[in-house]
């Protein structure tokens, strides 16, 4: 089993409309609504690859019983209300338009002692983690820290996707792998991470203080892994027009998979399948699910080049 962490879920919406623009009325082609948040999106991923995924985090009542119908969740009820993601879907040509709205504050006082306590109590039966998405108020940025500590005390590979604050002290845990994109990396090590060697140089302190790999989300470019022993790029040849939403966390279901099947993976492999299926993330227009066939398809020829340290 592999549990997902999501501390600040919403109701995703897609609304699909031919075109967008700033300042006229649009007529909506279709409206899809969804339970979401990141560690779902990547719980829904790990389903569809065939790796049993349970998803735990703060929910209320009501998304919690939606989420039960989907998927195995055991939530904290200690949100008095969820936010929601809007996805604006242009048909013509795959362009996305995101707002988020930032989430409700804790109403439970002891919630975060008790979420504590649920993950502990699942490790056991674990073969990884996903901790991701952003922090509802009063929860503390260390929190995902905290998590990944106890599951990796515990020998359960952990993968941390988080931002600001709450990233910096995730990267401060022994054996954690952190999967940031290019502007979370950027602001992380204060270091220019455009290219694949950027990469590599920017995060290579993070290793040497402990991180067990970092896996830079790079959008249509694909990824760059750095760990120890070595660092890699991997990009698909057909770059995938579509809804980008999902593609990070199709990517750490990818990632937390591999770790979980194998504890020495073959990172070149693991990062070819992390680009195959976040490239069949992007062609659906909602988050959390993948074209399959398209993964099978593209997965031969993701090309993987190995990095070489220069310094």
């Amino acid at each position: 089993m592999i549990l997902t962490v999501t501390m600040n879920p919403a109701y995703d919406m897609t609304y699909r409309v031919e075109r967008f623009e700033r300042g006229r009325e649009h007529r909506v082609l279709s409206v899809e609504q969804r339970i979401g948040g990141k560690g779902i999106n990547v719980s829904r991923v790990l389903n569809q690859l065939g790796k049993y995924s349970r998803a735990t985090g703060f929910a209320d009542h009501m998304f919690s019983a939606t989420a039960e119908l989907e998927l195995p969740v055991d939530f904290v009820h200690a949100l008095p209300w969820i936010r929601r993601t809007v996805v604006i879907s242009e048909s013509g040509d795959g362009t996305a338009t995101s707002l988020w709205e930032p989430g409700a504050r804790l109403n439970e006082p002891y919630a975060v002692d008790q979420l504590k306590v649920r993950v502990a109590g699942m490790l056991n039966d674990s073969g990884g983690m996903v901790v991701s998405g952003s922090l509802p108020g009063g929860v503390s940025d260390g929190i995902p820290a905290e998590l990944a500590r106890v599951a990796l005390a515990a020998g359960v590979p952990t993968i941390c996707d988080v931002d600001g604050r709450a990233l910096e002290l995730a990267a401060e845990v022994p054996g954690i792998v952190l999967m940031p994109n290019r502007d979370e990396l950027e602001r992380l090590t204060g270091s220019p991470a455009g290219s694949p060697e950027e990469v590599v140089a920017a995060v290579r302190p993070l290793i040497e203080s402990g991180v067990r790999a970092v896996v830079a989300t790079r959008g249509v470019e694909g990824l760059v892994a750095v760990t120890a022993s070595g660092a890699w790029a991997a990009a698909s040849p057909e770059p995938m027009a579509g809804n980008p939403t999902g593609a990070g966390d199709a990517a750490a279901a990818a990632v937390i998979a591999g770790l979980a099947a194998a504890a020495e993976p073959d990172w070149a492999a693991l990062v070819a399948d992390a680009v195959a299926t976040s490239a069949a993330a992007v062609v659906i227009p909602v988050a959390g699910e993948i074209d399959r066939a398209l993964r099978e398809r593209l997965a031969p020829d993701i090309v993987v080049t190995e990095i070489k340290d220069e310094s």
